[in-house]
């Protein structure tokens, strides 16, 4: 079963899984311009901005993790967002192996796993740089559907230096971006209903072969497939669009 809240921090998902008893097929995690910081069975893992599709291997049976708003996790991490780009790596490989480790027991005993992650990450980041609020302007125009040339100028910030920036932030570059906030948005609309040729113009896609390409390439799969596999799941469990709950 699947759970998810808004966050102490703000910007950011509190979210919780508890694997089914019958084994099934993991459902696959979509790009989303997000980072998470994850607690599963008592383990601690950092899953870096995807873009790809990614199947996890579900091995935990509990899990726990905050989703940061995209650029949130690096200043979080103390690592540049590239340097884990579609990865999936212990926090003890990003921090003092000890204070991974601590982190992990006190969540492990703790009744509430995902509160006490929760009440970490909110004392930890108030310690760390803030996100660069020209970056969440970068992000709210790009979710917004806005080009990326158009939302440079906006912004104040040449293409360079914006590329350059979004790589620390993102992991990617704001054409990346783009691409991928506006497949989530195209998605969203196919899993609310919305005909395919109608999702793909209204999410800013050319037409209905374009969004097909789109979500072959960055979710690995067909639309048909993709909302067949939805209206499955939605039967089952409440939808996480980012998929993000079962990268352990």
């Amino acid at each position: 079963m699947y759970e998810e809240r808004p966050a102490l921090l703000d910007g950011a998902v509190l979210w919780t899984r508890t694997a089914a008893s019958a084994p099934r097929e993991a459902r696959p995690v979509l790009p989303d311009g997000c980072m998470d910081l994850i607690w599963a069975d008592g383990g601690l893992i950092v899953a870096g901005p995807d873009t790809r599709a990614y199947v996890p291997a579900e091995t935990a049976t509990r899990y726990a993790g905050i989703r940061f708003a995209p650029g949130g996790a690096p200043a979080f991490l103390g690592v540049p967002a590239h340097e884990l780009r579609d990865r999936r790596v212990p926090l003890g490989a990003l921090w003092d192996g000890a204070e991974a480790r601590e982190l992990a027991e006190r969540l492990t005993e703790a009744v509430d796993p995902a509160g006490a992650l929760d009440a970490f990450v909110l004392r930890r980041a108030a310690a760390a740089p803030a996100p660069d609020p020209l970056l969440r302007a970068v992000v709210a125009r790009l979710a917004a559907g806005r080009p990326v040339a158009e939302t440079a100028d906006a912004v104040g910030l040449g293409a360079r230096r914006l590329h350059r920036l979004s790589l620390d932030s993102f992991g990617y570059g704001p054409k990346t971006l783009a691409r991928v906030l506006r497949l989530q948005r195209a998605l969203a609309l196919v899993r609310s209903g919305v005909p395919f040729a109608e999702a793909a113009l209204r999410a800013g896609c050319a037409d209905q072969a374009h969004l097909a390409r789109e979500t072959r390439a960055l979710a690995g799969t067909t639309l048909g497939a993709y909302a067949r596999g939805a209206a499955a799941s939605a039967k089952r469990e409440p939808p996480h669009p980012s998929g993000s709950s079962t990268t352990a």
